[in-house]
């Protein structure tokens, strides 16, 4: 099936495509970005006893699609503002409201939780697997002044440039977040779940694409050649399969998709958001990523800790449309996978 159709769940007129945005909706959710993110990054500090109610504090995102009353989606287009906590109205100070309207355009809140990075908390039982496969462990070892610290991460695809075949993940899970040097090892499985670096080097690192606290990112992602062809079995996910084409389809609300991810494993859920600019929690500070992919899990959650660059799928047509690199309680994010590819220079394998 050509990459280019869409997908059963989208229904032309009202799911979009990020290029199908209308211009009004688009300078509407620009203007919000502008108002409701535009100053630097808050560092927003954790409470237990107290809710953060101010828009500096609470406001986690910026993003556009259909409104949602009672949990169902209307045809009624709307700049959605994400917050890490909705707040009953009558609890709000007045200058802490949000805006009923952006532009003219009619506003929607949402609350979305707290955005990190998907880094593991815990092993997750993998092993080693040769030939490796995506959705598996991969992860690099810390220098020695973390030599205490442990991480894993997911193999997303492999990919190819010029006849060579690489790995494809986040930067936070091959670079570590633009500190490591090309030639760095990458293991399989990561060193959390039990990796050795003697004997499971995999791959080595690359190329990144940097990560920046003074502008928005479009991508977290890295690169890493692989050190033998043969040890990666690229084209099959476990339960996804094989991808249908190595050529990518857009992500468009309402899409089916589904995952294979070091830490949930396999798991479905429906794009919620083509169009999101959001504060991410990483090492580096709190970066905004604009003009990504949110994601709603069918059940519980769609990505965790250690899923951080698994391959999104949509279901339909079996084609590639996004990499994770984190998410909340309520929504896992994903880079578009053509801007992931176009910036890397790399082609899916399938």
């Amino acid at each position: 099936m050509p990459c280019g159709v869409r997908g059963s769940a989208c229904k032309a007129g009202w799911n979009m495509r990020r290029h199908e945005i209308p211009p009004e909706l688009n300078s509407a959710k620009h203007e919000a970005v502008e108002q409701l993110l535009g100053r630097a990054p808050v560092v927003r500090s954790r409470r237990t006893w107290a809710v953060r109610a101010y828009p500096d504090h609470n406001v986690v995102g910026v993003g556009v699609g259909q409104k949602i009353k009672r949990g169902r989606a209307i045809k009624r287009r709307c700049v959605r503002i994400y917050v890490e906590r909705k707040i009953p109205l009558a609890a709000l100070p007045s200058n802490a409201i949000l805006p009923e309207r952006v532009n003219g355009v009619e506003t929607d809140v949402i609350q979305a939780g707290h955005f990190r990075a998907h880094l593991p908390d815990v092993p997750a039982g993998q092993k080693r697997l040769r030939p490796a496969r995506p959705g598996c462990s991969i992860g690099f070892k810390f220098p020695e002044a973390q030599s205490g610290d442990l991480m894993s991460g997911t193999l997303g695809a492999v990919v190819e440039s010029d006849g060579t075949r690489y790995l494809l993940s986040n930067n936070h899970v091959l670079a570590n977040e633009n500190s490591l040097p090309a030639g760095t090892p990458i293991f399989q499985p990561g060193l959390l779940d039990g990796g050795n670096p003697a004997s499971d080097t995999i791959a080595m690192l690359s190329q990144f694409i940097a990560l920046t606290a003074n502008a928005p990112n479009s991508v977290d992602c890295a690169i890493a050649a692989l050190v033998d062809a043969s040890a990666v079995a690229p084209p099959i996910l476990p339960k996804v399969g094989r991808l249908k084409s190595s050529e990518p389809i857009d992500a468009v609300e309402g899409m089916a998709v589904e995952k294979t991810g070091r830490a949930t494993g396999y798991t479905t859920g429906a794009v919620f958001d083509v169009s999101a600019t959001i504060s991410v929690q990483f090492d580096l500070g709190m970066l905004t990523f604009a003009d990504q992919i949110l994601i709603r899990g069918d059940a519980g959650l769609f990505s965790d800790g250690g899923d951080s660059g698994s391959l999104v799928v949509d279901v339909a047509s079996g084609c590639a449309t996004g990499l994770v690199i984190g998410g909340s309680t309520q929504f896992a994010i994903a880079n578009h996978i053509t801007d992931v590819l176009q910036a890397l220079n790399v082609k899916l394998v399938c």
